[in-house]
């Protein structure tokens, strides 16, 4: 990027979404973030514009850049969606979060679809691959597993050291079975494992190739 985007792109970049990284712009507005490295047009028809790993980067809203380009935090109902990995100090129980996964889960379907070379829908795409965490947190939360809170039970996404698998912690039983479950219908591979020092049950989920 040789300058920073202009309050008007930034409300582009701002509004974009927030799995997908879809634009919604003027052609003028969505060219100038090509320009600067902030956005690329698909080529596949219909030829949209999404947001490139930088652009993604600058609306997650580091403070440095923001700083840099003189542009405000967004609001409290105008930041980054982010599915709950678990263990989330305040919990949210509102009818706009099951609104708001649903949309992050179809943008993510449409990302795989756009993305993935046989368009599939039933495997991870790329971004899931460089998300991990975020990615296999989505999809528990669209099935309809409860993430854990402060006082409840339930699923734990957390980074391992495998290059391509996150841990799932859940209640021994049926609730980690439901969890292997709900990440093998998005197309992730699981499987269980007890930590020897711990004896803790838990799984091992990677994202499915073919």
């Amino acid at each position: 990027m040789t300058r920073p985007p202009s309050a008007a792109q930034r409300r582009v970049i701002d509004a974009a979404d927030p799995v997908s990284g879809r634009l919604r712009g003027t052609p003028a507005q969505v060219a100038a973030l090509v320009r600067l490295g902030l956005a690329f047009r698909h080529p596949r028809p219909p030829h949209d514009h999404f947001l490139t790993p930088a652009g993604h980067r600058l609306r997650a809203g580091d403070a440095p850049e923001r700083e840099r380009t003189g542009t405000a935090a967004p609001a409290a109902e105008d930041r980054v969606f982010a599915a709950r990995v678990g263990g989330e100090e305040s919990a949210v129980d509102e009818p706009a979060r099951a609104r708001e996964v649903h949309s992050a889960w179809q943008g993510l379907l449409e990302l795989r679809r756009m993305t993935n070379r046989d368009g599939a829908t039933d495997r991870p795409c790329a971004w899931e691959r460089t998300h991990l965490v975020r990615a296999a947190a989505l999809a528990l939360e669209a099935s309809g597993q409860p993430p854990e809170g402060p006082a409840t039970a339930g699923y734990r996404v957390r980074a391992t050291p495998q290059p391509e698998a996150v841990a799932v912690y859940a209640p021994a039983g049926e609730p980690l079975r439901a969890c292997a479950a709900a990440l093998e219908r998005a197309g992730w591979q699981t499987g269980e494992y007890t930590e020897p020092r711990t004896r803790t049950r838990h799984l091992l989920a990677s994202p499915r190739r073919v």
